[in-house]
């Protein structure tokens, strides 16, 4: 068996070798790549994502887990974890052809060109020839799974394991639902009424400075770490001790680069806190779930980021950056614009009440596309259609709508309901973290994240996949996904804001 478990860990050291080489890639593509490499890098990704689905289905690879499977009494604790998580996730890869992958990942690379040039173009149609091809290779893809179920719960499965549309459709229903009624009370109250969009200017020097601040007092370390610009803020991990995240400064709101600088260091900590020691370079130096990935960017960006605890330290801060701004405003003036509820086009851009109306539009949007009830080419109607009927406001264009987010150029289908999945986590954190920490809030009063960071490690990053997300979520907060978690905090939180 030593031959056999010598093979397992060799393999899976190269397979994390070559994720990285192909992460670099994809980093490289998305921030500094010039627009013309876009066909060389579609072959370079392509054979990359080859090499790698070819060493996870290899007839020897599988032959050694077979072995190791069959004798899993006699393994250690920590084999007989590997190797079961081994073992679920290489008989799903092998039910996957290496020409099928080689062909994804060529023309998601070039879809992702195709979705640039179509915001450059405010023209959805130059980008909706490639979206067709995507769904079109998803449905394949859930052909060779054969998932039992609908088309979605495949994908979704993918990101989230375990859940499904039944599933969720049941939370999504209570939290859409709740969240248009406390909606529907601040639309009606005299203080959104008189509420005025943010109106000041940062320029880029200003908000990086901000940026650089912020993501210094979070404690991600700058030797493992690093801060860039693209179109979309993402992150997204090479190594060990080399995770990158990136911000934009060219929005409308000059807020928009601090917190999605904070959201996605929120992830970057997660990478950076990733079992490793004997599960260095093995699947369980993971995250089990999409879902509890973003419960982590979630939480620092929403339930730290925007609470009045943490402008009290930050607010004199930015008056300092930008006092002409500053000198007419107060801090409960600002803590209330900070949190001003705006029914809003962009997601990524929406307060923290609506955000999830915006993810249960693309929810939707993706089980009409995969049961075959939504063409591509009446996305751009669907979509204004359901931001009307769930925010009251229309996109003017395909860039304030359809275009607005890069997911599905990257064959992303089913990774959205995640964002909400991790929403609804993060306040369950919130609520648990305030319970075990008396000092909680004096300590974000004063930036003092170290106990914070540390309650997480220890309860949400130190387990990787050595458990479900969901299972992490109730080992460590007494309870699986509740919705009713979240409502009830923006009901406490919004409430009080707008006096109802």
């Amino acid at each position: 068996m030593k031959e056999s478990l010598d093979f397992i860990y060799k393999q899976q050291k190269e397979l994390s070798v070559i994720g990285g080489i192909g992460d670099l890639l994809g980093w490289d593509q998305m921030t500094y790549m010039p627009p013309r490499g876009a066909d060389d890098r579609s072959e370079q990704t392509a054979l990359i994502s080859k090499m790698s689905h070819e060493k996870i289905i290899s007839d020897e690879f599988w032959k050694h887990i077979q072995i190791l499977s069959e004798n899993i009494d006699d393994l250690s604790e920590k084999d007989k974890i590997v190797v079961k998580r081994l073992k679920k996730d290489v008989e799903k890869s092998r039910k996957v052809p290496s020409e099928f992958v080689e062909r994804f990942a060529k023309i998601t690379t070039l879809a992702y060109q195709s979705w640039e040039k179509a915001r450059t173009k405010n023209d959805f149609k130059i980008f909706a020839v490639d979206l067709e091809k995507i769904i079109e290779l998803e449905k394949e893809y859930c052909g060779y799974i054969n998932f039992p179920g609908p088309r979605y719960d495949c994908l979704l499965d993918d990101y989230e394991e375990g859940m499904t549309v039944e599933k969720l459709r049941i939370e999504f229903t209570y939290l859409k639902k709740g969240i248009i009624e406390i909606l529907d009370k601040i639309k009606s109250s005299k203080i959104f009424e008189k509420q005025q969009e943010i109106k000041f200017k940062l320029n880029e020097e200003k908000q990086r400075f901000l940026c650089n601040i912020v993501i210094e007092k979070m404690k991600l370390p700058n030797d493992r770490s690093r801060l860039d610009v693209s179109t979309h803020p993402f992150t997204t991990g090479m190594g060990d001790d080399d995770v990158r995240i990136t911000t934009s400064y060219n929005r409308p709101n000059p807020l928009f680069s601090f917190f999605s600088t904070i959201h996605e260091a929120g992830h970057a900590l997660y990478e950076l806190g990733m079992p490793k020691g004997e599960y260095k370079d093995t699947v369980i130096s993971d995250s089990p779930s999409s879902g509890l990935h973003e419960s982590q960017s979630r939480f620092w960006e929403n339930m730290i980021g925007r609470s009045k605890e943490f402008w009290k330290y930050f607010y004199p801060v930015f008056k300092k950056t930008a006092p002409a701004h500053f000198k007419d405003i107060t801090f409960n003036s600002w803590y209330n614009i900070v949190n001003q509820v705006r029914p809003s086009l962009i997601r990524i851009e929406a307060d923290e009440l609506t955000y999830c109306l915006h993810v249960i539009l693309r929810f939707e949007i993706e089980i009409g596309l995969m049961d075959e009830k939504i063409s591509v080419n009446e996305l751009s109607q669907i979509w204004n259609e359901k931001m009307d009927e769930m925010l009251g406001v229309v996109p003017k264009n395909d860039v304030e709508g359809v275009l607005q987010d890069m997911h599905w150029s990257g064959g992303g289908i089913g990774y959205f309901p995640t964002y909400a999945i991790g929403t609804i986590y993060s306040a369950q954190i919130f609520r648990k973290i305030s319970q075990d920490n008396k000092n909680l809030l004096s300590e974000i009063r004063n930036a003092e994240f170290e106990n914070i960071l540390d309650w997480l490690r220890k309860n949400i990053h130190e387990y990787g996949c050595l458990m479900d997300a969901d299972d992490i979520i109730k080992k460590a907060c007494g309870q699986g996904l509740n919705s009713k978690v979240f409502v009830d905090y923006l009901k406490d939180k919004y409430y009080e804001i707008y006096q109802i």
